[in-house]
């Protein structure tokens, strides 16, 4: 069963690419132009996981575990990881399939942020997210503190996402022109057409409750996790111990070939090379991502997707200050440079819908 991983990564890898999602992109364009159409989006993904994850629950079928509340870890970790993901570029998923299209700076990002992970978990970091890991309080669950059934908060967040669909569709202006297709069928279906974040959101929310089950059946009972399995990665080739190798490492090993697949056949695989500053930011970025994920416990999927989901206070509280250390990145590092008399600033990769 461990093969599964490896197949939903791949499968997950295309999805990412030929979708564009990224939280950074989802969380930024908020702070920056006010849009909500990929948070939208994001939160579709979370409303349908949570659905299916809690009816598998409530039959028996699934037992995920659900982390007691450290606060302060989930605050300042996850603050640190979303000013993090908006130097490198990307979140987890983002700078995963980034790796996938040939950008190099995304390749940075990426070791920096597994290598960081790893230390903070297996490390000379260890002692540290252990101390604040360890300083909890008595809460798992929204429901559990409330002393409510789940399917309360199910239903209640089903609705107000469905809300936002509804003002979303009242909002929708007449569609771009597009090029005449080069292909037919399903061809274009899956490399030429353009996504919408709807569709992708709904393919994602879909497969993270796949994952259950499948993770399950190895002994492993948890869903998506990409910062775990990428300090594992570094761990395996680091010791050679092959009890690192697990569901969740071969998840996370088979995003950038799925990527790769959906870059390379729809024509946008290309090797770009950062330049300095870049580079730069690429290295403090994704030190940054596996200090605070390894803190917080989790990432943008751990947390804000999975976790989410499951209506865990560790997980909401995550997406909170995520969602603000992104807003504090924005602010420091691309609002700051567009005043006037700055000079003008790109930032490459971190355009979601583009």
């Amino acid at each position: 069963m461990l093969i599964s991983g490896l197949i939903l990564g791949v499968v997950l890898g295309f999805i990412f690419q030929r979708g564009r999602f990224c939280v950074t992109g989802a969380f930024r364009d908020v702070w920056l132009s006010g849009s909500t159409r990929w948070l939208t989006a994001f939160f579709i993904a979370i409303a349908i996981q949570a659905v299916l994850v809690n009816a598998m629950i409530a039959g028996g079928l699934i037992n995920p575990g659900i982390p007691t509340l450290a606060l302060g870890a989930v605050v300042g970790g996850s603050f640190l990881f979303g000013i993090g993901i908006v130097l490198a570029g990307g979140c987890a998923t983002g700078t995963y399939y980034r790796s996938g299209e040939g950008l190099i700076g995304s390749w940075v990002a990426l070791a920096f942020y597994a290598f960081t992970a790893s230390a903070m978990k297996y490390g000379i970091g260890a002692d540290v997210t252990a101390s604040q890991r360890n300083e909890t309080q008595d809460a798992t669950t929204i429901q559990d503190t409330l002393g409510i059934s789940v399917w309360v908060l199910v239903v209640g967040f089903a609705l107000i996402v469905a809300s936002l669909l509804v003002r979303q569709a009242r909002r929708i202006s007449a569609p771009l022109a597009t090029l005449p297709a080069q292909k037919i069928g399903i061809a274009h279906l899956l490399f030429e057409k353009k996504w919408t974040p709807n569709v992708t959101a709904i393919l994602l929310g879909l497969l993270a409750a796949l994952a259950y089950p499948l993770s399950q059946a190895t002994g492993r009972n948890a869903g998506l996790g990409i910062t775990t399995p990428s300090a594992n990665i570094v761990q395996f080739f680091t010791t050679g111990d092959t009890s690192y190798i697990d569901w969740g490492v071969l998840f996370v090993l088979g995003l950038i070939p799925g990527s790769y697949i959906a870059a390379k056949a729809s024509g946008e695989f290309r090797l770009r090379a950062p330049d300095a500053e870049t580079t730069t930011r690429a290295i403090a970025g994704g030190t940054l991502m596996g200090v605070g994920a390894s803190i917080a416990g989790g990432c943008t999927i751990g947390n804000a997707l999975v976790q989410t989901a499951l209506f865990s206070w560790q997980g909401w509280i995550a997406l909170l200050f995520t969602f603000l250390g992104v807003g504090a990145g924005v602010r420091l590092f691309v609002t700051s440079r567009r005043r006037p008399g700055a000079a003008p600033v790109e930032i490459p990769s971190l355009t979601v819908g583009s």
